[in-house]
């Protein structure tokens, strides 16, 4: 069962019955719409040699391929979007600007645990993602494919989302358990509808984060005591995340899995202390109550909401450009290296500490100089 679980048939099956076609197979007619796409964007990893076992060619050519359902095509780029960085960097300072601080520690809490679970996992165990042909891949990894991060993400975000938010809210269990439902299975068939995954990648994610949910349950709110209240906390926050980046497991060619893990925990630690440091001195506060749809002033509060995100993700924004920029030149310039290089910048001494503290940056601004602004504005 396990085979045939792994075969890159049974993704390339699933992609024919949605739509997608290799424009060589004979199932592509010759009146329908060829698309080439090069899945291989300049500079990034996957333009390099790249080791077999990945399971992703070496080679950089666009992949031809035929769409004969658009429905399906957009509905999973736009799923395959939502375990992507722009969504967590939207959608995690989102829910604590706006729905509710308990539940935003829950899920950074949760975000954190399951990524770096997930990519050591990847790295230990080499399996290689679904083969092209006969997959059609809209994307290109240069990275393992057991289990799915994106599967991993989607399921811990939505069913931690569920269970912090399910006494707070007007809803009842079987509705929210049925939209987790939902959302993580769109982003776990997204991931087959791009050739990212195969079968058995996607379950053994969703079944990864399921049983780290139940593992961690108990002790949220020990964590989330601990997180506001321990001395320790920002010092913790710091160096743990860091010692896991540094020693990180090492791979015969590069992956991008450490960079990611590093942008994961970098993040979060920057947003646990500014968790911590907002509650030690009583930092500008957001109505510690989930967000609640209500008429007449629905119209008010969601223009409020709007604008608080806005400037919010605008200030994240400019915090990572200036940030990075900054932090490349000063570990260039300190190990007299080029910033242009890219092998340069894999580097363990210069990877780590620029996407950590870029990161940390990110996070810290979300939990604490963002709400200063809103404060400033009149938006609390």
């Amino acid at each position: 069962m396990a085979q045939v679980l792994r075969s890159s048939q049974l993704v390339a099956r699933f992609q024919r019955c949605c739509g997608l076609f290799p424009a060589a197979e004979e199932g592509a007619g010759d009146g329908d719409h060829v698309l080439a796409r090069d899945t291989c964007p300049r500079g990034s990893p996957a333009r390099q040699r790249l080791p077999e076992a990945n399971g992703v060619k070496s080679s950089p050519q666009p992949q031809k391929y035929v769409v004969k359902n658009y429905f399906y095509y957009y509905l999973f780029k736009f799923s395959s979007a939502l375990g992507e960085e722009i969504f967590y960097i939207t959608f995690l300072p989102f829910t604590y600007w706006n729905i509710n601080h308990d539940v935003s520690r829950r899920l950074v809490m949760m975000w954190c645990i399951v990524m770096y679970i997930g990519q050591v996992i990847k790295d230990i165990l080499k399996w290689p993602r679904p083969h092209s042909p006969p997959v059609v891949k809209l994307e290109m990894r240069a990275e393992y494919g057991m289990p799915s991060t994106h599967a991993m993400a989607a399921t811990s975000i939505s069913f931690t989302y569920c269970i912090a938010t399910i006494n707070q809210n007007k809803y009842s269990l079987v509705l929210g358990l049925m939209a987790a439902f939902v959302f993580s299975t769109l982003v776990c068939l997204s991931r087959l509808y791009t050739g990212m995954h195969t079968v058995l990648d996607v379950i053994g994610g969703t079944l990864i984060s399921a049983a780290l949910i139940v593992l961690t349950y108990p002790a949220w709110d020990i964590i989330d005591h601990l997180m506001l209240t321990s001395p320790f906390c920002p010092i913790l926050s710091i160096v743990v995340p860091l010692l896991l980046c540094y020693n990180y497991p090492k791979l015969e060619d590069y992956s991008p899995t450490r960079a990611d893990t590093t942008t994961v925990l970098g993040a979060g630690a920057g947003a646990t202390t500014g968790f911590w440091l907002n509650n030690l001195y009583e930092a500008p506060n957001y109505p510690n109550e989930s967000l609640h749809l209500s008429l007449p002033p629905i119209t008010e509060m969601m223009m409020v909401v709007l604008a608080k995100f806005l400037v919010g993700i605008f200030i994240l924004l400019v915090t990572r450009y200036f940030i990075k920029g900054l932090a490349l030149r000063v570990l260039c310039s300190k190990y007299q290296v080029s910033l242009n290089d890219l092998k340069v910048r894999r580097r363990l001494e210069i990877e780590v500490p620029y996407k950590f503290i870029t990161y940390f940056s990110v996070g810290f601004s979300a939990t604490v100089l963002v709400p200063l602004v809103h404060e400033l504005l009149g938006l609390i």
